[in-house]
């Protein structure tokens, strides 16, 4: 909770000033259309289909209770900065924080987050389909890091945290 209340206090001091950095605005932009090609490529592929049947039929989750602790300061910012509104309280009990009842709540998630595909979906979906996934994800990954190491240096010059 710690770490979502200051990321939040930092989108409120500086959010506007820095969507409006020449920096960090374009990779705001690339991630979005990076992050909307993954998960829009997730549901073409079933595996959006296969891990709400899971949650919600079967009793499993990977996005349990703790995994919201592998969350960074940075990464909730990016968050903020992509408009999402954080909850104040867990809304699923016993998952992950960020979990809603139709899925992550987060826009921009955790590399394990976006990595990691059970048996059940790897036996399941053709290899053709998960490599093509694996691409999306990869370009999504890559803008993130860009991004946050951005916002760092942006924040450091600004002499901010």
């Amino acid at each position: 909770q710690e770490r979502i209340n200051n990321a939040r206090d930092l989108f409120q001091q500086y959010g506007k000033e820095l969507l409006e950095d020449p920096n960090v605005a374009p990779l705001i932009g690339q991630l979005k259309e990076t992050t909307r090609a993954s998960r829009k490529e997730m549901a073409q592929t079933g595996i959006v289909e296969i891990c709400r049947r899971c949650d919600q039929l079967e009793g499993g989750s990977c996005c349990g209770a703790g995994l919201e602790n592998r969350y960074d300061g940075w990464l909730l910012l990016i968050n903020f900065l992509l408009g999402v509104a954080i909850p104040l309280k867990r809304q699923v009990k016993e998952s992950c924080f960020f979990s809603g009842e139709k899925g992550c709540l987060l826009v921009s998630r955790h590399v394990i987050c976006i990595n990691y595909l059970c048996g059940k979906i790897t036996h399941r979906i053709p290899p053709g389909q998960l490599e093509t996934l694996r691409e999306k994800e990869g370009k999504e990954l890559e803008i993130l890091f860009l991004l946050n190491e951005t916002l760092r240096a942006v924040m450091k010059k600004w002499k901010i945290r």
